[in-house]
């Protein structure tokens, strides 16, 4: 079911391209899992959501980013994200589920659900998260096979459709820089979009793939990098994306949370309502933001006039009809007991 009807098919991949192609760039994107961290990011302004492998199989089946989600779950939760904002969504594909004709299966399926973009990588199966170690690759004639099956999809079914190839070439078993400009320029010939470099060790290694492709549209692992790259570096070196990991910072704020539970009780729940009582997320703001008010539009609509007399019978802390949360005034237990 969806309730935004701003949500049109085939738009974002055509969206997506332009801001590849236009600028500026970086595209500052957010990357998670849900519809819910999806809707969050839009919301705030972000123009592009990412769909990430580690985060998907911890939230979806509490396991390890290792090559575990299949293709139908990867495809269920695109489309679930899709619907639920009209902001372009990347999606990591792993592997691609297989070999070349299974990659024809897996882009068909992504850009069906109603992606903008996705990334394949050139590892073996089952696949390693690209922070862990113990990482193989293909043989280069596979991984090529694999874009030129993915490429012809997308020319087929949406040429606006963005391809991105992911090497691990960099820290896998046998891998090395040279191993990775040689896998860089046959993926370009096979057509992709945009280059993936995963795992390079310092700026020089950029510059280094950045002077060899000048004109690549260039994506990049920065986690290894020590000191982080600035914001006028990731220009600088005419990075494509830059992404966050939104999962990551609400697991954190998730544990500490708990913490705190786990030492007062039900009081510190309080606590929190307390202290986040103005904030537009806290009580109720998750309302409005899955479309409460758009679902009493479509009853105004569809339904018997006498079905609105419900919200004037009823009671509740939120009212719908006001596009709001309805004032609560919340006393913590540390004030009340004065």
């Amino acid at each position: 079911m969806r309730l935004r009807d701003d949500v049109i098919k085939g738009k974002t991949t055509t969206a997506y391209r332009r801001m590849l192609n236009e600028g500026p760039l970086p595209i500052v994107g957010i990357w998670g899992a849900t519809p819910h961290e999806a809707q969050l990011a839009e919301m705030m302004g972000f123009k592009n959501f990412g769909i990430s492998g580690a985060s998907l199989s911890s939230n979806l089946l509490g396991l390890p980013d290792a090559g575990l989600l299949t293709l139908s779950e990867l495809t269920d939760a695109t489309r679930r994200v899709c619907n639920a904002v009209s902001i372009p969504v990347t999606v990591d594909c792993d592997t691609g589920f297989g070999n070349a004709i299974n990659v024809i299966r897996t882009v068909t399926s992504i850009i069906q659900a109603g992606a903008a973009s996705l990334f394949m990588e050139d590892q073996v199966a089952p696949k390693r998260c690209g922070f862990v170690k113990g990482k193989e690759i293909v043989s280069i004639e596979e991984a090529v096979g694999k874009y030129r099956a993915a490429c012809d999809i997308r020319d087929s079914l949406d040429p606006d459709f963005t391809i991105s190839a992911r090497t691990d070439a960099r820290g896998a078993v046998g891998g090395g820089m040279d191993e990775v400009l040689r896998r860089c320029e046959a993926y370009l010939r096979a057509g992709v979009n945009v280059l993936y470099v995963e795992a390079l060790q310092s700026r020089e290694e950029i510059r280094t793939v950045r002077e060899a492709f000048p004109d690549a549209l260039l994506q990049l692992s920065l986690f290894a990098i020590t000191p982080p790259l600035s914001n006028e570096e990731k220009r600088q070196f005419r990075l494509c994306t830059d992404g966050s990991y939104v999962t990551q910072i609400a697991s954190v704020a998730m544990y500490d949370f708990l913490l705190r539970v786990r030492e007062k009780g039900g009081e510190a729940f309080t606590d929190f309502i307390a202290a986040t009582k103005d904030h537009p997320m806290s009580l109720f703001g998750d309302f409005n933001l899955t479309g409460f008010p758009k679902l009493l539009e479509l009853e105004k609509r569809y339904l018997p006039l006498e079905a609105q007399d419900r919200y004037e019978k009823s009671l509740g802390m939120y009212d719908p009809r006001n596009n709001q949360t309805l004032k609560v005034t919340v006393v913590a237990p540390k004030e009340a007991d004065k």
